[in-house]
């Protein structure tokens, strides 16, 4: 079981990276607080100073189609924000 599922890289993440130190993450929905400050100190050689944990809710998409109109559930997720300690930062486009 990994508690770091992958990186949230959206523009309001990468601004948030930017001006605040902060990056987020998809994780694990069993995962605490505390298991992901270890898994991301571990994962990037970072000391982490907060982490902020929200329980996203699925959302519910409609598209109209020829046979009618067609429902269906996004999947719901847990993400995680955490901040890091003054001077250091995580490279997400290092690996590719």
């Amino acid at each position: 079981m990994s508690i770091i599922v992958k990186p949230v890289i959206t523009e309001k993440m990468t601004a948030q990276s930017d001006k605040f130190n902060r990056y987020g993450f998809y994780v694990n929905k069993t995962a605490n607080k505390i298991q992901i400050k270890n898994a991301v100190e571990k994962m990037y050689n970072v000391t982490v100073v907060e982490v902020r944990t929200m329980n996203t809710p699925g959302k519910v998409k409609k598209r109209m189609t020829r046979a009618g109109v067609l429902a269906g559930r996004v999947g719901k997720h847990k993400k995680a924000v955490v901040s890091l300690k003054q001077g250091e930062t995580i490279d997400f486009y290092s690996n590719i």
